[in-house]
């Protein structure tokens, strides 16, 4: 079983900005293994799916972006799901925005929901798949940028890298890092 963690913001006003390309993501996923019923468990939506023959629990943690850990480590013990099989989908702002990268531990670079959930579960070995949204233009604030929602050629980059995220993902699942990352990286 792997439990696949898309990070973003919960509410309307936060939907489909590049802060939440993990939950998009996780929306392009969920349609692919067929996971149509989500329920709130663990401080997170939860939906249940299947893909080669291997069992998926996706996560929207409803918590903001900067506490996501606590549900990502209660939906872990809820399920019995080790770091080794968790995946955690988030925005990257040092990837072009039209790009994915997959890896396995790490830091955090400064990104608040993966700080969250390196000390809550006490290690920084699961996978990341990296969705790219590119540095802000000029002196455009980080926090406006990320915030905001792409429009125009950004959205057809955003659109393209969140289906990208979630190809990487199944890829992953499927054929492991070695291969995911020779495909995406």
């Amino acid at each position: 079983m792997y439990l696949v963690v898309g990070l973003g913001n919960p509410g309307a006003e936060y939907e489909h900005t590049r802060h939440n390309a993990g939950f998009d993501t996780l929306d392009v996923i969920a349609d692919e293994v067929g996971a149509r019923y989500w329920k709130t468990e663990c401080g997170a939506l939860t939906a249940k799916g299947v893909y080669r023959d291997e069992d998926l629990v996706l996560a929207k943690p409803q918590s903001y972006m900067n506490t996501s850990g606590g549900p990502v480590k209660q939906l872990m013990n809820a399920y019995g799901v080790d770091p080794d099989h968790v995946i955690v989908i988030h925005d990257e702002l040092d990837i072009a925005p039209d790009a994915v990268r997959v890896k396995f531990g790490g830091g955090h670079a400064g990104h608040n929901g993966l700080r969250s959930i390196c000390d809550k579960l006490g290690t920084r070995d699961w996978y990341r798949v990296r969705v790219g949204i590119g540095r802000p233009p000029g002196r455009m604030p980080v926090v406006d940028w990320v915030l905001s929602r792409p429009r125009k050629e950004g959205l057809e980059d955003f659109e393209y890298a969140t289906n990208r995220g979630a190809q990487a993902t199944l890829s992953l699942i499927a054929d492991g890092l070695e291969k995911t990352q020779q495909a995406f990286n």
